[in-house]
């Protein structure tokens, strides 16, 4: 047994552990580029952006080999401890947290701040894989369904109320997991659609999009005229519907903050402002597209010394990645992460366990949804919702929350044989 014990770093998948380290290199470096001033002392300053991110990634390497001497049980039996730690943590910022750019969403704690909405991401993954594997439901009913729409719902709401409209909608990424483990295909659908209507109730007017509802459901009731529960099925949809339409527009115009609602305006085109909402984006545009082929190379760029890009070394990094390093560099980082998505979903299909493979399934739709948004958002096709770049952003939780997430499925996988 002592020797088994010994020998649990060589089952663990250094693969995945070297892209870990390779991303969180590459944000240490593109972070020092932000700060870069030429006109300033060059010398290495553990108060600056970058030391504080190194600190970050050397303590984040401790935290995750530490959690590599865990035995793999601990995070199934203390899934809903974990969960509850991290909701106790979102209800305790809405009290005493830090405002920052209109969100009470971290808690200081001396120079460093905590947001609590970064762990409650793995919290959350850990007693949804708990719950599914633990009591063997089946998604194609309504209870299990409902319990875990209300796991997944509780730190949705919690964060909402900071309010952080970013970080609610990652939680959304727990829907695909669920769909891998027998969720119905039509409530995804039914989602997507509620999507487009939330999108065409800001383009038409109500009365053509209520109207159009209503002629939708009637043909649909033409064609199953003779299948009485379906006519009954189809009305209620119909109503559900048009519904629906009101309580979006209420959202959208008394929920979302101003900035918010001016994001999205903007780039769904409803509206042009260049030198408000629009200026980050803009100038996140200028410097990807100024990087070219092979980028203007290490602390060149113009757009990031001079501190064109607001936030740039947080929701914006990307840009500098495209500035400095082009779109050679650009197609690296995202060539790591498809790379690291594909190996963690490849891990997660192996598993004997299901806490496991759910477990591994969330992970990677977070993450994938946190790199495609960012990503989106920072070259103009996504509205600026403020989420971090994974191992690359500027930012202690984030960097210690995706850590701490990888590094507790690297353990699952490492066990994987006796851990069922």
């Amino acid at each position: 047994m002592q020797q088994q014990s010994n020998k649990f770093f060589f089952n663990v998948d250094w693969i995945t552990i070297l892209l870990y380290v390779a991303l969180c290199l590459i944000g240490f470096i593109n972070i020092y580029a932000t700060e870069f001033n030429p006109d300033i002392s060059t010398d290495f300053r553990l108060s600056s952006s970058y030391g504080k991110q190194l600190i970050f990634i050397g303590t984040g390497l401790v935290l995750g080999f530490s959690i590599l001497l865990f035995d793999a049980k601990f995070f199934s039996v203390f899934a809903p401890v974990i969960y509850g730690v991290t909701m106790v943590l979102l209800v305790v910022v809405l009290v005493i947290g830090r405002d920052v750019g209109g969100n009470q969403a971290w808690i200081a704690i001396g120079s460093f701040r905590l947001q609590p909405s970064e762990f409650a991401k793995f919290g959350t993954a850990l007693l949804l894989a708990r719950y599914i594997s633990s009591f063997n439901v089946k998604l194609n009913s309504l209870k299990p369904i409902l319990i875990a729409a209300a796991i997944i719902v509780l730190p949705m709401t919690l964060i909402m109320l900071q309010p952080d409209a970013g970080s609610t909608l990652v939680f959304l990424s727990f829907m695909f997991p669920l769909y891998r483990e027998g969720l119905p295909g039509y409530l995804l659908l039914i989602f997507w659609g509620m999507v487009l209507l939330f999108v065409l109730n800001l383009y038409l007017a109500p009365t053509i999009l209520i109207v159009s509802i209503l002629l939708l459901g009637a043909i649909f009731i033409y064609f199953n005229r003779k299948r009485q529960q379906k006519i009954i099925s189809i009305g209620i949809i119909t109503l559900l519907a048009i519904g629906y339409l009101f309580i979006a527009k209420v959202l959208f115009d008394h929920v979302l903050q101003k900035h918010q609602r001016a994001r999205i305006e903007l780039i769904l085109g409803l509206t042009k402002d260049n030198k408000g909402v629009g200026y980050n984006v803009i100038q996140s545009q200028t410097a990807i597209g100024a990087g070219q082929l092979t980028g203007r190379g290490f602390l060149q760029g113009t757009q990031t010394k001079f501190k064109f890009v607001p936030a740039q070394s947080t929701d914006f990094i990307f840009s500098t990645v495209g500035e400095e390093w082009g779109f050679a560099g650009c197609f690296v980082v995202i060539s790591l992460y498809v790379f690291l998505l594909l190996r963690v979903i490849n891990i997660a299909e192996r598993q004997r366990s299901s806490f496991s493979r759910v477990y591994g399934y969330c992970m990677a739709c977070i993450i994938f949804f946190h790199v495609f948004i960012n990503i989106s958002m920072a070259i103009g096709i996504m509205p600026v919702i403020g989420i971090p770049l994974p191992f690359i952003s500027y930012g202690g939780s984030s960097l210690w929350s995706f850590t701490v997430l990888l590094f507790i499925f690297l353990k699952l996988d490492s066990n994987r044989m006796g851990f069922i």
